[in-house]
């Protein structure tokens, strides 16, 4: 345990980090500051520390991991050229799931300050499922003009597919509930045809 008042480094992605391990470990219900803060192996003032409390804990922690995975999007423009089209969009979309993603999107739900503060930060251009959309849109374009894409794929109806059915499966799934890896592989191979 961190002694109190000795900084702790990144304080911020061990709380999330902690967050994730207790949610899937012991479901959302078991998500308070001091579960947390016990998992972090900090003192129990830190959460509150940087944060106004678990609500703003909680939307912080989902907009993180929506930032993450939209710049991981956004890298896909990197990989235009290079690698199959299939895997590339499968380890965007994959990445959704990591870091305990159902069950986190889960919890926000549950807690109706931490999704309204998540919205008005979309709203307010934070990266999300949107920014996560765009980026395939623009990945399959590019992909599409160098021919490695057919004609008949529809860059933007193929994106909203991708991230539409990655919502639907963070939304309805549940810690130890099935590994969304196949579906996901099986939906972006009948997408683009690779």
């Amino acid at each position: 345990m961190s002694p109190r008042g000795v900084a702790t480094p990144d304080a911020r992605e061990r709380l999330f980090a902690a967050a994730e391990r207790v949610v899937e470990r012991d479901g959302p219900g078991a998500l308070t500051s001091r579960a947390v803060t016990t998992e972090a192996g900090c003192a129990k003032g830190l959460l509150h520390a940087h944060f106004a409390g678990l609500d703003e804990f909680v939307a912080e922690l989902c907009l993180d991991r929506f930032a993450r995975t939209a710049a991981q999007a956004d890298a896909l423009s990197g990989r235009v050229g290079q690698g199959a089209v299939a895997e590339n969009l499968n380890a965007v979309a994959l990445a959704l799931f990591d870091s305990g993603g159902p069950a986190i999107s889960g919890l926000a739900m549950t807690r109706p300050a931490a999704a309204l503060r998540i919205r008005q930060a979309l709203e307010g251009g934070a990266p999300g499922f949107t920014a996560i959309q765009q980026a395939i849109t623009g990945y399959l374009e590019a992909e599409q003009r160098l021919g490695r894409v057919g004609d008949t794929v529809d860059p933007g109806t193929a994106a909203l597919a991708v991230v539409g059915t990655a919502h639907h499966l963070l939304m309805t799934g549940w810690p130890g509930a099935p590994d969304p890896q196949a579906p996901m592989e099986r939906l972006v191979a009948a997408l683009v045809g690779g």
